[in-house]
């Protein structure tokens, strides 16, 4: 007898669950840098300017690039990980907690500024040299005065 009232108890509650439907988890991303306002790229997407906040859906290793005028651009893989509460199985009951929940990361970054010796001239010169090679083999080449056909209002005038 007890075992059925346990049950009849039990059943209406664990059927109600899926529909308490809690708000979720807000996972956001803060990126701060001094000094403020460096252009910050995540996964090779420009993203905004620091200090930057983005929300995010997966947890794992993101590229951060900062750059800005003056200093030298900073590339380093930053760990993003869940907390205990994003774990499976743990992570279904979070959802159902009604309210809001935040999983908060904030990353502070120094850029160091460039010093007159930092920009090496070869390497410039060799960089301008490869992207003059790009530019040559592209797909579509500059055609030259010479070669360009006139357009039809100017072959109808002659």
């Amino acid at each position: 007898m007890f075992r059925l009232q346990v049950q009849l108890l039990l059943f209406p509650s664990l059927a109600a669950v899926p529909l308490a439907g809690g708000c979720g988890v807000q996972r956001t991303l803060e990126v701060e840098s001094s000094p403020p306002g460096a252009l910050v790229y995540l996964n090779g997407e420009e993203t905004g300017r620091t200090p930057m906040r983005k929300n995010f859906l997966w947890y794992g290793t993101y590229d951060v690039e900062l750059r800005k005028e003056g200093y030298q651009t900073l590339a380093r893989p930053t760990k993003v990980w869940a907390p205990w509460w994003q774990w499976p199985p743990v992570d279904l009951l979070a959802e159902l907690i009604p309210g809001p929940l935040e999983d908060r990361h904030v990353v502070r970054y120094t850029l160091r500024p460039l010093a007159a010796g930092d920009t090496d001239p070869e390497q410039v010169l060799g960089r301008a040299v490869q992207m003059r090679g790009r530019l040559k083999s592209s797909r579509y080449p500059r055609q030259s005065k010479e070669k360009r056909a006139a357009p039809a209002t100017e072959a109808a005038r002659e």
